[in-house]
């Protein structure tokens, strides 16, 4: 493959370096040893493996398929691709990888999925390049998945100018207008934030207060979450992280108060590589405030001071449509003034094709029960 798969580009500075795919060293937290570690506590097993000189954290999940155990091998984020390469280019090069990755998978692996980092800036372009792949690669082994792992839609704010970091002025100024009203707002009625760590003073009876504001979220939005174990996992696995410093990983909790009443909350992850929003939380009462507007400023100053190039939100409907459930969600995250990008989703690169037509019909269902049996259930 010509081209080979390649990183796109995050911003203008590193588009300016990388205009011929050059592959950088930044590695987003999904490949990161602490997630892959983390990961290997709820179901997962890490499957480090090396291709020509690129390190991959491959999860290995097992299956019971028709009474018989199956696996299937998962590579989040991964490979880094140039938004410029072909459908069949992308086809052929995650065929090649995957022949690469399978004689260090379990001999039961029906399949291996990638999410392919390719960066659209357009959500026409993103389907248009999805349409075309499915329509051009039928001979191929690599298909694309039924559902999506990672969120493909979601908007990435610059810390940093390419060179220096972005005063609070400027980081404002892209904002829309209601949004500065709003955290100016939150602070001028005497809202607060706290933040807690694993090891922090408190951190225990914060995070049951966070844990019940999600409850609160579950029941008011059909949002489903894990259980309580995993996210307690996660901060604590980040106070005993003992990876190499380029791979340092917080995770903090933030949570806004009001008097005596906690409002909101979220979760945030900060690594070299990035800063994630990675879940959110809030209440019922005193929503007038706008606590989620300055928690999301706290973090997004906290993480430019962290070092962290760019804050990405993590996740949001694909278009501004007013008849999506989630619109309101879409609308808050791009306020912040950051970039929108949307991204192919997940591909299979298929091993053995009869488990893995069994395997999509069943994640069909499930995906059907979730997103349409679920939520009615929750609407009545």
């Amino acid at each position: 493959m010509e081209r080979g798969l390649l990183r796109s580009a995050r911003n203008d500075d590193e588009r300016a370096r990388n205009d011929k795919g050059i592959t950088t060293d930044m590695k987003r937290f999904t490949q990161s040893c602490f997630w892959a570690e983390f990961k290997s506590r709820h179901g997962w097993k890490n499957c480090p493996v090396t291709v020509d000189g690129t390190n991959y954290s491959v999860l290995i999940r097992q299956l019971y398929l028709r009474f018989k155990k199956i696996s299937i091998a998962y590579i989040p984020m991964a490979p880094e691709c140039d938004s410029a390469l072909s459908p069949k280019e992308l086809a052929e090069g995650l065929s090649k990888l995957a022949l690469a990755l399978k004689p260090e998978l379990p001999a039961n692996t029906f399949c291996i999925r990638f999410d392919p980092a390719m960066d659209f800036e357009e959500t026409s372009n993103r389907n248009e390049y999805v349409q075309n792949f499915r329509r051009t690669n039928d001979s191929f082994s690599v298909k694309k998945a039924l559902t999506d792992v990672q969120p493909p839609d979601t908007t990435v704010l610059s810390l940093t100018d390419g060179t220096n970091k972005r005063s609070d002025e400027e980081l404002l100024g892209a904002m829309k207008s209601k949004w500065r009203y709003n955290i100016k707002l939150a602070s001028k009625k005497g809202v607060t934030v706290e933040k807690y760590n694993f090891t922090s003073a408190g951190f225990a009876k914060a995070f049951e207060e966070f844990y019940t504001l999600f409850q609160q979220t579950s029941q008011r939005d059909g949002v489903q979450f894990h259980n309580k174990s995993y996210y307690q996992d996660l901060f604590e696995l980040a106070s005993k992280s003992q990876h190499a410093k380029d791979e340092k990983v917080t995770i903090t909790l933030y949570l806004a108060k009001h008097e005596d009443d906690y409002l909101a909350g979220i979760i945030t992850l900060f690594c070299p590589g990035e800063a994630v929003y990675l879940y959110g939380a809030s209440g019922n009462i005193k929503r007038n405030l706008m606590p989620a507007y300055l928690l999301q400023w706290t973090a997004i100053q906290d993480a430019r001071e962290y070092g962290c190039p760019a804050y990405d939100f993590y996740g949001m409907p694909p278009t501004d449509d007013e008849n999506h459930p989630m619109h309101g969600l879409y609308l808050f995250k791009t306020g912040f003034g950051g970039k929108i990008i949307h991204r192919p989703g997940s591909f299979d690169a298929v091993i053995k094709k009869g488990d893995y037509t069994l395997y999509a019909v069943a994640e069909k269902l499930r995906a059907f029960y979730y997103k349409v049996i679920v939520k009615k259930l929750h609407r009545r």
